[in-house]
């Protein structure tokens, strides 16, 4: 089981417009002074892609790009060195920015369903389609994980790290909507005890340090995550219905903090600070939640990556979170 996340106002997801690491470092930890990422540059291309850089980071499983996506080979190729490559210049820049820093700082990969939905087999076919294929997938990511954060450590010897893993597949994956190569079928959806076990698992990587769970897909399993014992769960906050009520307020009277994506991911305008966490504060009333527990329970991000933002829009969004998050402690009712 994780450790309680301690409280941070705000954070990013992960994503960022361009493809200048040191420009990304640099804003990331200039707007997040207790609460910076290991920013993600998709934009560089095949490697620099959540799928690529996790790819990347797998032990004794490699892929390569084909023309339909990311596919298990044999042996490290052009496409692992890359991915690598783009990995180590980031993790250069963040800790070029981060000398002497000693508070919390999260770090992205894609998690153990949404990796076998998206790799395929040598067939063509999504990992997912094998059980076998899926259990030494979430090995190998667990392997590359530990080794992963043990080297974001050593950089930042100072810094709490948080785990993020993205599973934006996972409701599909349960669900049996991931298509076949075909796209005339769909993967049978595995046994849930099987995902809640894999997920725990890659979560206990991690030991005691806390892990968050993001998904920007709507119905969120809140629960089946919350058993796998993560910190805090990371969603779209506009794509929260009523139906997903008791399952919010269980997560907050359990102690899981909730990272709730309020400012749109994409260029357009924002409104007042106050506005964009209107919602929260109507979900809390709704849910009876005390407005004291508001600043414990809840971090303000985006609502999803910014890789699809303008660099000036992003450099805006994660300023407006801050100040987001900044009036939901100052005026919780």
């Amino acid at each position: 089981m994780n450790a309680n996340l301690p409280f941070a106002a705000a954070t990013g997801i992960g994503s960022m417009p361009g493809g200048d690491a040191r420009e990304a470092a640099r804003t990331v930890t200039g707007s997040f002074e207790d609460f910076p990422f290991l920013a993600e540059l998709p934009a560089r291309g095949p490697g620099a892609d959540m799928i690529g850089r996790t790819a990347g980071m797998l032990v004794e499983l490699y892929a390569r790009v084909e023309p339909s996506g990311w596919r298990i080979g044999d042996r490290p190729g052009r496409d692992t060195r890359r991915a690598r490559s783009w990995l180590g210049e980031d993790l250069d820049a963040l800790e070029e920015f981060t000398q002497e820093y000693g508070g919390l700082l999260k770090v992205q990969a894609v998690g153990p369903w949404t990796l076998a939905a998206a790799l395929e087999l040598k067939n063509g076919e999504a990992a997912l389609s094998d059980p076998g294929a899926c259990r030494d997938l979430a090995a190998s990511l667990a392997e590359g994980l530990r080794l992963h954060l043990e080297e974001v450590q050593r950089r930042v010897p100072g810094a709490k790290i948080v785990l993020q893993l993205d599973e934006p597949s996972l409701v599909a994956v349960l669900r049996g909507q991931v298509r076949t190569a075909s796209g005339y079928r769909t993967h049978r959806a595995p046994d849930r005890q099987i995902v809640e076990a894999t997920l725990r698992d890659v979560v206990g990587v991690h030991g005691d340090g806390p892990v968050v769970v993001h998904s920007c897909a709507p119905d969120v399993p809140f629960a089946l995550l919350r058993r796998t014992g993560v910190a805090a769960i990371s969603f779209d906050f506009s794509l929260l219905t009523e139906r997903d009520d008791d399952a919010i307020g269980e997560a907050v009277e359990g102690g899981t903090r909730l990272f709730a994506g309020v400012v749109p991911g994409t260029d357009g305008p924002l409104s007042d600070p106050a506005g964009s966490v209107m919602g929260v504060r109507t979900l809390w009333r709704r849910l009876g939640l005390s407005p004291g527990l508001l600043a414990e329970a809840v971090t303000v991000t985006p609502s999803c990556g910014l890789a699809g933002a303008s660099p000036a829009y992003a450099r805006t969004a994660l300023a407006h979170c801050v100040r987001a998050a900044r009036s939901l402690a100052d005026n919780p009712e």
